[in-house]
């Protein structure tokens, strides 16, 4: 029962949330185990483009240490705020939400390769937490039982956290400072006078994300054709008038289309 429980828990979370999680707690497996090694999995700049180690691109943000009270930690922010954005914000959203992975992964490497920074994992981290807590304002926390603040403190405190626990708050401020770019070019320009949106999804992620929802929309219309075949017409004509073109071509989004979703509501 405990491992269905588990089972179904795990495949009840969104499919991006999954998939990062997974691959961070595989990595650490697969170095705990000593199939691997640390040394093979680091940000290094020269590695990357003179031996064409293009993997240290990802991996380097997939290892969170060793297993200790750090990597449970990191794992539980992680996956609980990584979460609750998917769920939330970017409800429907898988494209943008990858996006927002891409662009934060992008601006930490370019630091990256001016400071002697090995594991950007903690400060991706960190950029998750900086955007939920800035789109959820008002949301009461309380950490450790010992200090209750609003949620756009949280970056902070756990920056502060970090730096009770003798750690380098370089990290911290790389996440916080790179989810404030996100959070400006998305939710504060945009709507600012004379401002525009800047951060536009590629076409290309759209159709990943979106690509494997047509199968089953076009098996659901047939089913409703052939079970009411008076109303076929009426259904067709009802589908195209209410239907708005995707960048993959002529692929219609119906009202099932997540932009359509209202967002969950966090107490």
């Amino acid at each position: 029962m405990a491992y269905q429980g588990f089972a179904q828990e795990y495949l009840g979370m969104p499919a991006v949330t999954r998939a990062y999680t997974t691959a961070c707690v595989l990595t650490t497996a697969a170095v705990q185990l000593e199939f691997i090694t640390p040394f093979q999995l680091y940000f290094n700049p020269d590695l990357i483009f003179r031996k064409f180690q293009i993997w240290r691109l990802i991996t380097n943000f997939l290892f969170f240490g060793p297993l200790g009270f750090s990597f449970f930690f990191n794992m539980i922010f992680l996956y609980r705020y990584c979460r609750m954005l998917e769920e939330g914000s970017f409800r429907g959203r898988t494209a943008d939400f990858v996006f927002m992975f891409l662009f934060g992964g992008f601006l930490m490497t370019l630091f990256g390769l001016f400071a002697s920074l090995f594991f950007l994992g903690q400060a991706f981290t960190i950029m998750l937490v900086y955007v939920w807590s800035r789109r959820n304002p008002y949301i009461r926390m309380n950490f450790f039982g010992l200090l209750n603040f609003q949620a756009p403190f949280l970056p902070w405190v756990l920056m502060g956290f970090s730096l009770l626990l003798g750690n380098s708050i370089i990290i911290d401020l790389l996440g916080i400072a790179v989810g404030h770019i996100y959070y400006f070019l998305e939710d504060v320009f945009p709507n600012q006078p004379g401002g525009k949106k800047l951060l536009l999804t590629p076409s290309f992620l759209w159709c990943l994300t979106h690509l494997k929802r047509i199968p089953t929309i076009t098996l659901s219309l047939r089913i409703v054709q052939n079970t009411n075949p008076e109303t076929e017409t009426r259904t067709s004509s009802t589908i195209h008038s209410n239907s708005e073109t995707s960048p993959c071509g002529q692929i219609p989004l119906f009202q099932l289309d997540s932009r359509c979703s209202p967002e969950i509501l966090l107490e």
